[in-house]
């Protein structure tokens, strides 16, 4: 396989793979000299069509401790803003010798859109696409729950592991790439939020579902993750007001305290502090936000090895 589009590119062997291979590039990342040599002479370009921090900055260090050159666009200020095209901006960025597009676009499908079209050559990581999937938080994800609850030893499997995603899941490309990869690891996840935030096929994808916060923080999960509510994806009026959804929906401080001192706490980021989460849960022992945030440049580097150091399929 020579891009990664969706956790659908995986099976669980080159996923575990993948992980493990990241727990390496750990190491690499707490030497006091942050390199190896495997990408130089290798050109990555981030193509970023959406604002992004984390996920942005994490492949571009990524990259650049893999010793690759690295180019970075964004749509605010380049040709995008005047009209070009998708294919005109993609072949333009890979006449100047570019060899591995990472592109965050507001459209679903557009990663795979450039992977499978004839006027790119280019690996293609998708670092996000519109409703669609998100796979890299994926990973770093089921790496972060993976060693803050199993252990670094562990192999891999997360079977026996209880994972509650929680919030706005139908607009929520992270939630799409965990529920796929965790219960591919042998997780059992659940997922609950509003009804109008709930997808159709819920019952397909997970495990379990709920309609009430409360009574699914009472089953007693592993892992609590929290999803940011996704307003600029949101073409109508999904809830009634932010204060009835913090009031509903949100991990306050009094929930949270209602949690087991086990339990672990996650979110992707950006956080809406007092909307979806309280500064109690996330600033807490429990949380593991600044873990995920550490182990997106590890992932990100194991990936970017895998599809052009090395060369060779991920499956």
């Amino acid at each position: 396989m020579k891009h990664l589009l969706s956790i659908s590119d995986l099976h669980r062997d080159s996923a575990i793979s993948l992980l493990n291979l990241a727990v390496e590039m750990q190491q690499v990342n707490s030497r006091d000299v942050k390199k190896l040599p495997a990408l130089n002479g290798r050109t990555v370009a981030n193509l970023f069509f959406e604002d992004s921090t984390r996920t942005r900055f994490s492949f571009e260090l990524a990259a650049k401790r893999l010793s690759a050159d690295v180019v970075n666009f964004t749509a605010k200020g380049s040709s995008v803003s005047k009209g070009e095209s998708l294919k005109d901006t993609v072949q333009t960025i890979e006449a100047m010798g570019v060899e591995a597009l990472i592109v965050r676009h507001h459209h679903s499908g557009a990663a795979n859109t450039i992977a499978n079209s004839a006027w790119s050559k280019s690996a293609v990581i998708n670092a996000g696409d519109g409703t669609h999937e998100h796979p890299t938080q994926g990973l770093l994800d089921a790496l972060t729950i993976r060693q803050r609850l199993k252990g670094t030893s562990d192999k891999g499997d997360l079977s026996g592991l209880r994972v509650l995603i929680a919030g706005d899941i139908l607009h929520s490309r992270v939630a799409r790439s965990n529920l796929l990869l965790l219960r591919l690891l042998g997780a059992k996840v659940g997922i609950v939020g509003p009804a109008t935030l709930v997808p159709d096929d819920a019952r397909i994808l997970a495990d379990f579902v709920y309609f009430n916060f409360d009574e699914a923080l009472s089953d007693n999960f592993d892992v609590v993750m929290m999803l940011r509510m996704q307003r600029e994806r949101m073409n109508s009026a999904f809830i009634p007001n932010e204060t009835e959804y913090s009031t509903l929906w949100g991990l306050s401080e009094s929930r949270f305290n209602l949690l087991s001192t086990d339990t672990l706490i996650m979110h992707p980021g950006p956080m809406n502090r007092g909307l979806e989460i309280s500064s109690a849960a996330a600033d807490s022992p429990q949380s593991a936000i600044l873990d995920q945030v550490a182990n997106g440049v590890a992932v990100r580097m194991a990936v970017l090895y895998k599809l052009l150091a090395q060369e060779t399929s991920l499956k």
